[in-house]
């Protein structure tokens, strides 16, 4: 798919999947941040407390390293010693434990509903409690969109325009790359949220009695589905926004999102209007919950440090600047945690103003 930053530390972690400009739907609805109000009632002033460290990490898929890194820097400009998140790249399955634990204080890749079920844990008896750790304020509003992506020759030549067509023995014959009998899903990686979403729709709805999912390195996944589309094979894919997937496979070019029936206990809203490449109609019912992207952190230290809870409450980032900076990297034959770090400082000092409205407030200025 993309590049993965080299480390610029000593300590290195998998990077995962890139970026994507965006020209897909929901940018509308982030307005940028000139446009989106300030607070109008600032709390009572509260200084931030002695210096403790804020112990970040940021999720093992690069759309998310820049918003992690923005967050960082606004919390040291708030006046804390934040950890680099680079240093503390983690899958969701291998972080919320830890932030539960007390092992790290924050991130600011969480993606809501689907990673509400690490907000309980389950006991031996049976039970499920909450743990310690909670979301905060909204960085992106149904900023995260998944699916399925078809390759457009395919789905023109046998008219697929959603995932019950591969109940179509042709079509399901058409994916099956391996010669199983089924089509093959290029899927997640374990440990992501969306490989568990992807067996349950293959286990739950009727589609899935004729696919299987694939799951594996991502990045290899999109390399191996860009080399099929070039080769005029077909080619089923998971993918969402915002990535670069998207940016190197595009919707209505070389690809088409299918329509796919939700699962029933699914979130609303699991449809998108004016999605570009939907091969169904409009709206586009792609079957998954569109998801909110939100900070998230130990309860206490947002308990004990209410400039931080403050802050991360109106922090708001636009999409199409996440997006952009995520083509940037997927494009690049190089791209480090160094030059994130300058994207980052970038952003802030181009959205002054604004920057300098969220830390007003946060202080309670």
């Amino acid at each position: 798919m993309s590049r993965r930053p080299r480390r610029t530390t000593a300590q290195r972690h998998k990077a995962r999947p890139a970026g994507l400009a965006l020209a897909v739907l929901l940018a509308a609805a982030c307005a940028p941040p000139e446009e989106q109000p300030a607070p109008t009632a600032a709390p009572p002033e509260v200084e931030p407390a002695e210096a403790e460290e804020v112990r970040m990490a940021r999720a093992d898929w690069e759309t998310g390293f820049l918003q992690a890194a923005i967050v960082a820097q606004l919390l040291e400009e708030l006046g804390y010693e934040v950890t680099d998140p680079a240093e503390a790249t983690l899958s969701p399955e291998t972080f919320y434990p830890l932030l539960a634990r007390g092992d790290y204080d924050l991130w600011a890749n969480g993606w809501f509903p689907l990673h509400g079920r690490f907000l309980e844990r389950e006991l031996v008896t049976g039970q499920r409690v909450a743990t310690p750790i909670e979301p905060v304020g909204t960085l992106v509003e149904a900023g995260a969109v998944q699916g399925y992506l078809v390759d457009a020759a395919t789905a023109d030549e046998l008219d697929v325009t959603s995932t019950e067509d591969l109940l179509r023995p042709e079509v399901a014959e058409a994916f099956d790359v391996d010669g199983d009998g089924t089509a093959d899903v290029l899927g997640c990686e374990q440990g992501w949220g969306c490989r568990r979403v992807i067996d349950r729709h293959l286990d739950e709805l009727a589609w899935g009695e004729a696919a299987s999912q694939v799951v594996g390195d991502y990045d290899a996944h999109v390399a191996e589905a860009r080399e099929r589309v070039a080769a005029g094979e077909p080619v089923l894919l998971y993918a969402w926004t915002p990535s670069a997937t998207v940016d190197v496979l595009r919707p209505g070019e070389d690809v088409l999102w299918l329509e796919s029936p939700p699962l029933p206990d699914a979130e609303e809203p699991t449809t998108v209007q004016g999605l570009e490449g939907c091969a169904g109609e409009d709206p586009c019912e792609l079957g998954w919950t569109v998801n909110d992207l939100r900070s998230v952190a130990r309860t206490d230290l947002l308990g004990e440090h209410p400039p931080i809870r403050r802050l991360l409450e109106v922090v708001e980032l636009p999409l199409a600047d996440l997006a952009a900076h995520s083509a940037e990297m997927a494009a690049a034959e190089e791209y480090t945690d160094d030059d994130v770090t300058d994207a980052a400082a970038a952003w802030i000092a181009e959205h002054r103003s604004v920057a300098d409205g969220w830390l007003a407030y946060a202080r309670g200025d």
